[in-house]
């Protein structure tokens, strides 16, 4: 909402920045009072909650019809690549003379000097920056349909979105894929350490494996996904479920075949195909935002990230419920299980409720964007609404 309103810049921005002088004094912290650590802590969190949809404002305004796709996963890529940088840099630390302290007084500094050039160097849209060519501007504005002149003042319809099967869709497709994720961000090198034997170095190293080919396979999906768009006529609607369901359908597949496989060189292929080709599902879900209500694009992304952050709490907590003997591969093959059979719910729901056009409600309340590519959004499979929108 406050992307929405506000513009995405700022917001994004300020986010990044409120949660690197947040991780700063986090060591400081850590021996003054729990209780500060844990709001700081809270903290992070609430303000780096705001950067998706935020970026979501911006390429609502910057990303072309036919290079929305490859435009929004390359951004999104760097969450992945960044968090394979993560994962080896503060190993590494806290092995160091300088031990764990460091880790966060480096990617705090780092964040801060991010924010300095994001001010200097990004615009709100295309009409604000100074490099810009008028042919590049009659492109963008032509292709997204945005008007610097949009009308001020116009309130989100909150009843019909909220009540929008297509939208319902795309959340429970975001948080299929976090369940995934946030499982092995924090449960991998145990099961690797455990299970596998590897030792806590090698797992850790290996932790970091899956997530940087998803980041990979993150900038890929997006470019192919454009391909099958402009250059094949393929319906953007028939894409987004096809990035999206296929994806979940192999990570469901190779997610069971890794808890059987206790070979370490197989099961570790698997794991690392399991959560990589997840990136596909980016070039689905993730961006389908911006097809079904450009205008709001960034308020849909809040909501479906909202939502989609609740297995970052249950995943783990359900996982250490269940694996009550971290050596045990038995208890570790439901983990696996459970998460094809998420996978698969998600494939369903997003293959029978997903969509691709400009909903109605997107096109009655929001007058600075209009619809390019509505001949091409058809819906094959059909994506009934939960109620009528006018």
């Amino acid at each position: 909402y406050l992307a929405n309103r506000f513009g995405g810049k700022y917001v994004f921005g300020v986010g990044v920045l409120a949660t690197a002088l947040l991780t700063l004094p986090t060591p400081l912290l850590t021996t003054w009072s729990p209780y500060l650590l844990v709001a700081a802590r809270v903290g992070e969190g609430l303000f780096e909650g705001v950067t998706y949809p935020a970026i979501h404002a911006i390429w609502c305004k910057w990303a072309p019809q036919q290079e929305r796709t490859k435009l929004v996963t390359f951004g999104f890529s760097g969450s992945y690549f960044g968090t394979v940088v993560a994962l080896t840099v503060s190993g590494s630390l806290a092995r160091s003379a300088v031990e764990w302290q460091s880790i966060f007084y480096l990617f705090g500094s780092i964040a801060i000097i991010w924010f300095l050039l994001w001010i200097v160097v990004v615009t709100e849209s295309p009409v604000g920056h100074p490099g810009i060519t008028e042919s590049e501007l009659d492109y963008i504005q032509s292709s997204v349909g945005y008007a610097e002149d949009q009308p001020k003042g116009v309130h989100p319809p909150w009843r019909e979105i909220l009540t929008s099967a297509p939208v319902w869709a795309i959340a429970v497709a975001h948080f299929t894929e976090n369940w995934g994720f946030y499982t092995w961000l924090t449960e991998l090198p145990s099961f690797m350490t455990f299970v596998l034997h590897f030792h806590m170095d090698e797992g850790g190293s290996l932790s970091a494996l899956p997530y940087l080919v998803m980041g990979l396979v993150v900038c890929m999906g997006g470019y192919f996904a454009d391909v099958l768009r402009s250059a094949f006529g393929i319906p953007t609607v028939v894409v987004r479920k096809l990035f999206t369901c296929g994806a979940f359908a192999l990570q469901a597949v190779f997610m069971v075949a890794a808890g059987y496989l206790m070979s370490r060189a197989a099961a570790v292929v698997c794991l690392t195909i399991a959560v990589g080709v997840g990136g596909f599902a980016w070039s689905g879900f993730s961006v389908n935002h911006l097809d079904i209500a450009p205008a709001y694009a960034s308020i849909l992304m809040g909501l479906s990230n909202t939502f989609a952050t609740l297995p970052g709490i249950v995943s783990p907590a359900l996982t250490a419920v269940v694996v009550e003997d971290e050596s045990s591969s038995g208890q570790w093959q439901i983990v696996f299980y459970l998460a094809a059979i998420i996978y698969a719910i998600g494939a369903v729901i997003y293959a029978v409720f997903g969509s691709a056009q400009v909903q109605p409600w997107a096109h009655s309340h929001a007058g600075d964007f209009v619809s390019l590519e509505e001949s091409t959004c058809s819906q094959p499979f059909g994506s009934p609404s939960l109620r009528q929108s006018g």
